[in-house]
């Protein structure tokens, strides 16, 4: 089962259920992968919202490998998942956001409008 503190979350991939996770050495695969100076390089890259096939799949095999999973790219990009293209995005997207930690600022904004010290 995924830890979220751990920055893991559970997708299910070629029929099966994986725990992912962007291990600091994870993360250190994807600066060079997308050739990002620094981490905070590699986030402005994501926060722009495109993404290639090619990254999905490497987005989601650096997750696998974190996770000790020992599946390579070509394994990856072999595996389907539900919903398509969708849910490839959907893995990354979930990934990366448990990551970086933006699934934590989307429940502080799911939690109701700004007070106004917010505004």
């Amino acid at each position: 089962m995924a830890n979220v503190h751990r920055g893991e979350i559970e997708a299910e991939l070629g029929g099966k259920r994986y725990t992912l996770c962007l291990t600091l050495g994870a993360l250190a695969d994807l600066e060079q992968a997308f050739g990002a100076g620094d981490l905070v390089a590699l986030a402005e890259r994501f926060e722009s919202g495109r993404l290639s096939a090619r990254d999905l799949i490497i987005i989601i095999s650096r997750g696998l490998r974190g996770a000790g999973h020992p599946l390579d790219d070509d394994e990856v990009a072999s595996l389907t998942v539900p919903g398509g293209l969708q849910g490839y995005v959907r893995v990354a997207a979930d990934l990366l956001a448990a990551t970086f930690g933006a699934e934590a600022s989307k429940e502080t904004n799911a939690a109701g409008p700004p007070g106004p010290q917010d505004v």
